[in-house]
Order: C-alpha cells, then structure tokens, then sequence
C-alpha cells in the first residue's frame, strides 16, 4: 500500500476543532445544587491563588466543611431504601466528582462508597446500575490510579464483569459497565500484566460477535447491540494503547483483517469506530516498526475513500456528513502517515492532540467526566501526568502564569507523554511471559 514517508511524524496543525463546551450540569437535586455553588465560590480564584487573607481562609474552611457535610448526606443516601433517593444521590456524586478534585474526602470514604456502588449494581434497576458504573469510574479517576483505585477495581470487577456479559441487562448498564471497567483497569492497573490481559479480553469477546462468520457475512445486528459493541472497542482500543509490543503485534494480526470486514456494518456509529480502531491500531503498529503495513492495505483505502465520500440518500444527512469526516481522516493518515492536530485549552494552559493514542486517551476520559474534563486537566494530578502537563500551574494574585512559549508547551508535552507511554509500556514488557 503506498504511503508518503516522512522524516517526523506529527501533524498538519490545524487549530482546535469544536472545543469542549463547559456548562453547568442542571439537576432538580437542591442538594447538588448547593454542593456546586458552594464549589465554585470557594474556588473562585482561591483554589490556585497563594495569597489571601485570614479571613478569606477561614471561609474558604467553612465552606469545604458544607461542602463534606452535603457530600456524607449523598453517600448515606446511597443506601436509603427509595430507588428515587438513590439514583438521585448518585446523580449529584456523579455531577460532583465530575466537576472538582476530591482526593483526600473520597480516600477515606472509598471502601464505604465502593460498597454502596457494588449494592447499586447488584440490585438496583438498569438506570441505577448504569449510574452506579459511571459513579465508579469518576471514583477511580478521583483516586488517582493509585493503590487505592486497584483496590476498588478488584472489589468491583467482578459484578461489571457479570453485568457487561449478561445478554438479559439493559444495553444501557452494559454499555456504562464496559466503559468502567476500561477505564478503571487503564488508571488502576497500570503495573499489572494479568489486569490489563484479563480486561482486553473480556472486551473483546463481547465485540468480537460483530465480526464476520466464517463464510465471510456480517452478522445482522440485534436492536441496540452497536452501541454495546462501540462501547467495548472504544474501552478495548484504550487499554491496548498500554500493550508492550509483543501483544501488540498479536493483536494486529487478529483483529486489523476483521475490522477491515467490519466496515461494512449497517450502523454508522459503528463503522465510526472501526475505522477509527483502524487508525490507532495502524498507528501503533508504526510505532513498533516503521515499516509496518496493513495486509491488503489497497483494499482498506478503497473501503475507506468510498466511505469518506459516501452520498448515499438513504442515510441521514448528519450520519453522512460525520461519517465523511472521519474517515477522511481515517484515509488521511493511513495513506500520509499525518494526523490532523487539535488543540484543547483550559485555564492558560492547553494540550495537542496530535496522534490517534492521545485521542483514544483524551476521548475516553471526556466520556466519563463530561463537561468537568477541563477543569480536571487542569486540577487533577493523574490526568495531567497521562497526558504529560505535570503538576498543576500555580498562578498568582495577577492572575499571570509562568509561561514558554507555544512550541515549547507542545514539544514539552509531547515528549512528556511519548516518555510516560515507553515507561508504562517497558513495564508491561517485564510481564510478556503473562501476555
């Protein structure tokens, strides 16, 4: 298949596209609504300003202790005996955990929350289970991927693992428990070999019953099953972002022939995230060797032109013009071996997205915390150091940062996260014989 070479890999600059929007979470919960007003006075300018008076941090206490006290209440409710009460109290933890860093609160409160999510998703009804699920990844990002975070992922794998397989549960709580489990297992497992093989491989046989048979046939999709299986690819895709090369290379023998098939699949969504499975696998497969190429890669850019300008009327014009998009992107980098960069900013800081990885990364966690991923790229230790920003900027009383320049910040980051990906990955290395 050919492709042009390039001397550096890295990127058509092309400015940020369709930024994230940050709103304000509504909720008819007065209790989350006061949490979050009492959030943001306390923070405003105070939570990364050095100086202030006497005065300004005995109300800045006051207001973290109102702020703990709503958060015990929502946490007691977890177990009140109306379905109401509990999927309202997990609504406001989740709009909570979304919207601030709470690490040192939720560490002594782990296991009791941990437990109460656990109830939740053994019995509680499909709204529940799936609030739980997506309760449970905010806690382990709160956590921070550390010791604490394993613990809770231990705990509760188990019954996400029992939901995500249950062909009976709500797609809904399917779909919540796949992007959990993804997720929990990519912040808390980062040393664990057996984890993250366990984790891909539980994935995958869910997904895998989109491919085709033997005979080559797609199978016909049961009404809400795509979204199950984007959801497993897309927490699938982000775990083998962490794989050392020698599962890599197993996984891009197996699975790139049948995505390839896969393209053809009646669901747009669907399509969507094979091709961009594709990418991303195309693009670690670079990575471990610069001379890698997609078996019957003439093929694959064929199904990808037709599907970057496809007009078909019989699909709907939104579908038809995301699906263009994507995969002229898709097409783009498979045939140039170039990334359409885009810039998120936040605070006076910003992070380039500028490889199909670092989308993955920064896709998933945006799933989970919504409208809140900025405020934690800017505040959360663990985010930060995925991603490559380091600690969190103090800023002082002019409001003025220490600032570089633009292509510092963006080699710095970069190369930061190039050095944390090799790192994690030599430690999976260490771990081959269990892959």
């Amino acid at each position: 298949m050919p492709r042009s070479k390039k001397g550096k890999r890295g990127s058509t600059k092309a400015g940020a596209k369709n930024g994230v929007k940050v709103e304000s979470g509504a909720s008819d919960d007065e209790l989350m609504s006061d949490v979050l007003s009492h959030y943001s006075s306390a923070s405003e300018g105070t939570s990364v300003l050095e100086e202030g008076t006497g005065g300004e941090q005995v109300d800045e206490q006051t207001a973290q202790e109102e702020i703990e006290d709503k958060l015990k209440l929502c946490i007691d409710n977890l177990t009140d005996k109306s379905a109401k009460t509990r999927l309202g109290a997990l609504e406001s933890l989740r709009q909570a955990f979304s919207s601030k860093v709470l690490y040192e609160f939720l560490t002594e409160r782990r296991f009791t929350v941990s437990d109460c999510l656990e109830r939740s998703l053994k019995k509680g009804n499909a709204e529940e289970q799936a609030m739980a699920a997506t309760v449970f990844a905010l806690l382990c990002i709160q956590l921070g991927g550390g010791e604490e975070a394993a613990e809770g992922f231990n705990m509760l794998r188990p019954i996400l693992t029992s939901i995500l397989i249950d062909n009976t549960a709500s797609m809904t709580a399917r779909q919540s428990c796949a992007r959990a489990l993804g997720m929990c297992c990519y912040v808390s497992a980062a040393d664990d070999g057996e984890d993250l093989i366990r984790s891909l491989s539980l994935l995958e046989s869910v997904f895998m019953s989109s491919y085709p048979n033997r005979q080559g046939m797609l199978p016909t999709p049961k009404p809400g099953i795509s979204g199950l299986h984007c959801a497993t690819m897309q927490a699938w895709s982000l775990l083998v972002t962490l794989c050392p090369p020698s599962k890599l290379s197993v996984l891009l023998h197996l699975h790139l022939p049948k995505l390839q098939a896969s393209l053809q699949s009646s669901d747009v969504n669907y399509r969507i995230t094979v091709g961009e499975t594709i990418a991303l696998l195309v693009e670690l497969g670079r990575e471990i060797d610069e001379d890698f190429e997609v078996e019957d890669g003439e093929s694959l850019c064929e199904s990808l032109k037709s599907l970057a300008t496809d007009s078909h009327k019989h699909r709907a014009k939104n579908d038809r013009r995301k699906q263009r998009s994507i995969f002229r992107e898709v097409l783009h980098y498979i045939e140039n071996d170039d990334f359409t960069e885009e810039k998120i900013r936040f605070g006076v800081e910003s992070v380039y997205i500028d490889s199909w990885m670092r989308r993955r990364i920064y896709d998933a966690f945006k799933e989970i915390l919504e409208s809140g991923v900025r405020y934690h790229l800017q505040f959360n230790p663990l985010l930060r150091d995925i991603v490559g920003l380091g600690p969190p900027i103090i800023i002082d009383a002019t409001n003025k940062a220490n600032k570089i320049s633009r292509f510092e910040k963006r080699l710095f980051n970069s190369a930061a996260f190039k050095a944390r990906t090799k790192q994690r990955n030599k430690v999976r290395d260490k771990r081959a014989d269990v892959m």
